[in-house]
């Protein structure tokens, strides 16, 4: 049995940034928490989007192209759209921040940020109205993770994890099935802006297979020249 996607109570979150990196980065890391990620690049798709369609919460760049993130905050708010808006900007002096909130912002968060940041900034407002679209558990095979507990059992068997090596495997479960690249688990894993070997990659997943396949089916697939994949002992 495989319970690795969204619920049905998934929160829809519209990311705004107009940097296709970083926008990749957010929203992989909403959707590795089990939120319905919708992803534009300028501040008119924005609007449009946001006025079409209701969102639980936008992820909202200042620095954008044509309307500027506040802009498009105060024209939402003026149409009498009040979805939760997170601003990210490279601004950070206090008169900027005030202007955010001024212009009908939630919250506020600074570049360079930590991706862990990011997630916990968004589960905290998405609280505050009511909203969570993270599943409890995720269970593949007879491999059970719970997010809440930071518990990982496999057949039934209790597995201790560092928090790398629980951040890791939650990336593997919430893609069962997908190959993801050393990049991709390196800037979900280990943060956008970590600028370290991606040896590390290799060596956790090393430390995963030793404790979650050991004497067991194996679940942790590398597919060289690729990367590495989670999957269903019969897949």
């Amino acid at each position: 049995m495989t319970d690795a996607s969204p619920t049905s109570s998934s929160s829809q979150v519209l990311v705004v940034e107009d940097e296709p990196a970083i926008r990749d980065v957010v929203a992989t890391a909403l959707r590795y928490q089990g939120h319905i990620v919708h992803e534009v690049g300028d501040g008119t798709a924005a609007l449009a989007a946001a006025t079409e369609s209701p969102f639980d919460l936008i992820v909202l760049d200042v620095m954008l192209p044509g309307l500027d993130g506040f802009e498009v905050c105060r024209r939402l708010r003026d149409r009498g759209r009040f979805c939760p808006v997170l601003f990210l900007t490279a601004r950070d002096r206090t008169e900027h921040r005030i202007e955010g909130f001024v212009a009908g912002g939630d919250d506020y968060l600074t570049k360079p940020f930590s991706v862990d940041e990011l997630v916990l900034r968004v589960a905290a407002i998405l609280r505050r109205i009511g909203r969570s679209g993270t599943p409890e558990l995720l269970t593949v095979d007879d491999l059970v993770l719970e997010i809440a507990g930071k518990r990982v059992r496999r057949g039934g068997d209790d597995i201790e994890l560092s928090p790398t090596e629980f951040r890791l495997l939650h990336y593997l479960m919430v893609n069962v099935g997908i190959v993801l690249s050393k990049a991709q688990i390196l800037v979900n894993v280990w943060d956008y802006d970590y600028d370290g070997s991606d040896n590390v990659v290799e060596l956790y997943i090393g430390y995963l297979r030793r404790k979650i396949d050991r004497d067991r089916n194996g679940l942790i697939h590398t597919r060289r020249g690729h990367g590495y994949v989670l999957t269903q002992p019969d897949s």
